[in-house]
């Protein structure tokens, strides 16, 4: 919302919204269940009593998570600010609007492809978005961007293989990607609309 404003913010999230609850409908009128790993589908409910903690101990176990949350997110952050900061200073705008403009009409296919080997936390995806808006790109191709490296990044895609077998991986990937190239063609169609 600090970006691209409230409206962006609320149609962004609820397009995401769209998209996985189309895909996961999809994926369960397909039947995909036996393309889980057994290791998942096998594994038993996990019952733990929740302990009877102080307010002191509910206030120091908050404090822990909210630094081990820092310490995993920052990192992401710095080299997010550290992309931005080389888009904005030494990348030309001619050359964004170039590629990433309204004059390229596979500008959203490129973006979601090149967030795929990326991986960034959300956080560290938003400097280098304000960067790509400030040069000219477009806010579909933007915000594809950022759907394609916290959705679809290459180390999210290898821990989710874990999971699930490569049909069930490959069908969703293919549901993300379509949804995440569909919003961004949605997004630069009406961003003359909304910004």
């Amino acid at each position: 919302m600090s970006i691209f404003g409230a409206k962006v913010a609320i149609i962004y999230v609820l397009l995401g919204l769209v998209i996985a609850i189309v895909g996961g409908t999809i994926i369960e009128r397909l039947h995909m269940e036996e393309h889980v790993e057994s290791f998942i589908s096998k594994g038993g409910s996990v019952d733990i009593e929740a302990p009877d903690l102080t307010r002191h101990d509910r206030l120091v176990f908050a404090k822990d998570q909210v630094v081990d949350t820092f310490k995993k997110v920052f990192p992401y952050i710095l080299v997010g600010v550290g992309i931005g900061a080389v888009i904005h200073n030494w990348i030309p705008e001619e050359w964004v609007v170039n590629v990433l403009g309204t004059s390229n009409p596979f500008a959203v296919l490129m973006a979601t492809v090149i967030g795929v080997p990326m991986y960034a936390d959300i956080f560290g995806t938003i400097p280098i978005a304000e960067a790509l808006l400030t040069k000219g790109a477009q806010l579909g191709v933007v915000l594809s961007f950022m759907m394609g490296v916290t959705t679809l990044s290459l180390p999210s895609l290898i821990m989710l293989r874990k999971a699930v077998k490569p049909k069930l991986l490959a069908l969703f990937i293919g549901v993300c990607a379509l949804g995440i190239i569909i919003v961004g063609y949605f997004f630069n169609a009406i961003e003359a609309f909304i910004i």
